[in-house]
């Protein structure tokens, strides 16, 4: 592992890592295509101020599921401090963050000075620095409040950083739910090529949202600093029994922390998670924030509240069996089959219509977002969905061996994702959906209410294909290729730049060797009513 302070060394870093990774994957002894193994140089960034707790390392641990090289940066950023705020005394451990960076596998850690960044004490006063101000309505309520220019200076780093180290993805966490919104804002009006992932907020035992800041407790203070979350979780109790309204959500939360005299509420609200717009109460989705101060320490926490239908989201390699499941599940459970996989072969089977090369990303690009895809129900189970793309009917188009062949490198491309992955998202904002394919529960609905990572072995997976393409009466492949082609996607879809395949860490894994179609879908169906019993 590296350790990084100048602008200069983490470009020259950077440089030698895409030269490195390229060449292996050029040079590898390899049976992929170029465009396939060029995807293993992601980069992921993990934005710090150090002091590091067990909530970076879930976010250093994720990126480094899910990208080649992994960069943490540790800088106690001055812009985002007020004069009277703790910047001087903010815990600085270096040697210790050091420690544990190297122990979860990060490449290198980018730690300058203020001076190397351009922010300087003089500078500052001076008001002689650049900065990035996101729109007034997002950094003005909520912590805004209190904390004025806090969010222009978090985004005018978090810019900085994105322009250095030119991240595929960037890890910021849930606990600190306005710079989340407010970053992903930023990214997309500034059109930055980033991906921001948030993940879920790590907690102590007690419930306590881990934060550097929490070592400034006693550990009486941190018992009394857990009735925080406690009231976000009476009022996710009482928005699960029916109670929609902002004014009553709150009293429950008040009414809980008021318990503890010491705790000074600084806010506590219900906001649009992503617009931070308040809301009187949740038509979809909402996030209850609160601040409060324990003694000079400043504490903040929130949760999403989601008004929708469950979503059940089923993850694995190719040949699982997740479309037949999943039909099954929706049709048994009576929720809706969002086939995914369907979208990505319905581009891929205009791709080969329009008899543009796989590789032409740019093309592709234009064509997946011109295109539109449509899905309708069927009453044939074994097709549940019929597929249209631009008006065709390609239910059964899209089933061929050619599109087969193609979609998994289609499927790698970042345009073609992000503009699918938009369509489905918005689907499932009302929820009632059970939608599988190789990335839904950990990156379209990171939020779904059940979690599945349905796999089987290659020689059952290899056989269950052999088999269905018999029953099609479709040219003939032999077992044997059929197992090294599964083999050989297997490796793609978990190495690829894109959203690879993983299991999400919450996903309840079912192998499927042995077992028939019926019995995985009820061990799915009992598991989901389990959950809402």
């Amino acid at each position: 592992m590296r350790l990084l302070t100048t602008v200069a060394a983490l470009r020259c870093y950077l440089t030698k890592c895409s030269s490195e990774n390229k060449l292996i994957a050029v040079t590898g002894d390899l049976r992929l295509d170029e465009m396939t193994s060029w995807d293993q140089t992601a980069v992921g960034l993990v934005p710090t101020m150090g002091n590091l707790h067990q909530g970076h390392l879930n976010l250093i641990q994720r990126a480094r599921q899910e990208n080649s090289t992994v960069i943490v940066s540790i800088f106690v950023n001055p812009l985002q401090f007020a004069p009277n705020e703790d910047y001087q005394r903010y815990p600085r451990t270096l040697e210790q963050d050091q420690q544990l960076c190297e122990q979860a596998g990060v490449d290198a850690i980018f730690a300058p000075t203020p001076e190397e960044m351009g922010v300087s004490q003089k500078s500052i006063e001076e008001s002689k620095v650049t900065q990035v101000i996101p729109p007034s309505a997002m950094i003005t309520g909520l912590c805004g409040r209190s904390r004025l220019g806090h969010f222009q200076g978090v985004a005018t780093i978090v810019t900085k950083l994105f322009n250095l180290v030119q991240p595929d993805r960037a890890y910021f966490g849930q606990k600190d739910g306005q710079q989340l919104a407010i970053i992903k804002r930023l990214v997309a009006d500034l059109n930055l090529p980033v991906e921001i992932v948030g993940c879920p907020t790590v907690r102590e035992t007690s419930g306590l949202a881990f934060s550097s800041r929490n070592q400034y407790l006693t550990a009486t203070a941190k018992e009394q600093a857990a009735v925080l979350y406690r009231g976000l979780r009476q009022a996710e109790a009482a928005f699960i029994a029916g109670d929609r309204n902002s004014n009553k959500l709150i009293a429950v939360v008040q009414k809980e922390v008021a318990i503890v005299s010491t705790i000074l509420v600084e806010y506590i609200e219900l906001v649009d998670p992503t617009t931070l717009m308040s809301l009187e109460k949740v038509e979809e989705e909402g996030m209850l924030a609160i601040a409060a101060r324990l003694g000079s320490t400043r504490l903040i926490d929130n949760i999403i509240l989601r008004d929708r239908q469950p979503i059940i989201a089923i993850d694995g390699p190719a040949g699982a069996g997740k479309s037949t499941v999943a039909r099954q599940v929706a049709a048994n459970l009576g929720l809706v089959y969002l086939d995914t996989g369907a979208m990505y072969r319905a581009v891929t089977w205009l791709v080969l219509q329009k008899g543009i090369a796989v590789d032409d990303e740019c093309a592709i690009a234009e064509l997946t977002n011109q295109c539109k895809i449509e899905l309708t129900p069927n009453q044939d189970l074994q097709s549940s969905v019929r597929v249209w793309i631009d008006g065709t009917d390609v239910t059964q188009a899209i089933r061929t061996i050619e599109v087969t062949s193609l979609v998994s490198a289609i499927a790698a491309q970042s345009a073609v994702r992000q503009a699918l992955v938009k369509q489905q998202q918005t689907w499932g904002k009302k929820g009632g959906l059970v939608a599988e394919g190789r990335d839904i529960g950990t990156h379209v609905f990171p939020d779904a209410e059940v979690k599945i990572f349905l796999t089987a072995s290659v020689s059952e997976r290899a056989r269950r294909r052999y088999q269905d393409f018999s029953t099609q009466g479709q040219s003939q492949v032999s077992l044997e290729q059929l197992e090294r082609d599964i083999a050989e996607r297997d490796w793609k879809d978990s190495t690829r730049k894109v959203s690879p395949l993983q299991k999400a860490a919450d996903a309840i894994e079912v192998q499927t060797d042995g077992l028939e179609v019926s019995q995985v879908t009820a061990q799915i169906v009992n598991y989901y009513q389990q959950l809402g019993s």
